[in-house]
């Protein structure tokens, strides 16, 4: 059984919303050693923790049991909230094994094709996305992989990614070099993903999404252990909508709230969500941008 560790990278302010309580620390504990117990015999093998490290709105880089880096919907160079030295320095990313996006809205997709690009790193995404993409010119079609929802990749070892439903748009914005305008081009459906790790440990990233019903399938179907929720508003649930979906459907051991605090449309607090999920066993953990946590 692994304990969790709750650490904070040197771009977080201690003493921030996170606060790592005995009780909190055995509660979590507690609920991973449970999900090992379930988890393929090849799969507790695999030694290490998971790292979560949260850039701002939607953005987070995994390091899996296993020592690999996800990077998803990686909105850095144009973040309000990217914490140094992400903001300028693309490389600062080190190496990534494996690049997801949500869908093709501006914080979502931000800067993933030009990591894809410099790290000849491929980039999964839903497969109408990926397509404009690679016609318009902006991703080379070597480093573009199309699926869908309830499609599932092995991107590496060990590692497993299916699609799932998210209740949201996507859209392509594209400056035309010949014209020097913006065009606008459809790109598919929104999508979520559960990211099974070596050790079987799942999260749920749910991009952009408002509620819909299946989000109990989802959850009877696939387990999360964790499950990265938005709480904005306007663009996708608000706190109380959220905290429903969680209390009603999902039973999760472990919930955080993202895709707030980056848009003055998006007023949806992790304080809100926080009030609005009290009563229930779910843990929610309230990540500030920069901040990493380890399980």
């Amino acid at each position: 059984m692994r304990a969790i560790q709750h650490t904070f990278s040197t771009a977080a302010k201690a003493g921030s919303h996170l606060t790592a309580s005995l009780g909190l620390a055995l509660s979590l504990t507690l609920g991973l050693g449970m999900a090992s117990l379930h988890a393929p015999a090849q799969a507790q093998a695999v030694s290490g923790k998971t790292e979560l490290y949260w850039f701002g709105q939607a953005g987070f880089k995994i390091k899996s049991p296993g020592g690999k880096t996800i990077v998803i919907d990686p909105w850095l160079t144009g973040g309000p909230k990217t914490p140094a030295p992400y903001k300028t320095d693309l490389s600062a990313l080190g190496k990534v094994d494996l690049l997801l996006v949500t869908h093709a809205h501006v914080d979502h997709i931000g800067d993933a094709p030009a990591i894809a690009k410099a790290q000849n790193t491929m980039l999964y995404g839903p497969a109408d996305m990926v397509t404009p993409l690679i016609t318009l010119g902006i991703l080379p079609a070597n480093l573009g992989h199309r699926f869908n929802k309830t499609g599932h990749v092995n991107p590496l070892p060990g590692i497993k990614v299916t699609a799932v439903q998210a209740e949201h748009s996507s859209l392509l914005v594209h400056n035309n070099p010949a014209t020097g305008k913006n065009e606008s081009h459809p790109a598919g459906e929104a999508v979520g993903y559960i990211i099974q790790l070596e050790n079987g440990f799942k999260i749920w990233h749910m991009g952009d999404t408002g509620l819909f019903g299946d989000m109990k399938f989802i959850y009877d179907r696939y387990k999360p252990d964790l499950v990265l929720i938005p709480i904005g508003g306007n663009f996708t649930m608000d706190p109380e909508d959220a905290a429903w979906g969680m209390k009603n459907w999902i039973p999760a051991k472990m919930v955080i709230p993202i895709h707030h605090g980056s848009n003055p449309l998006a007023k949806g607090t992790a304080a809100e969500f926080v009030e609005a999920m009290k009563g229930s066993s779910t843990k929610v953990i309230v990540m500030t941008e920069g901040q990493t946590l380890e399980f």
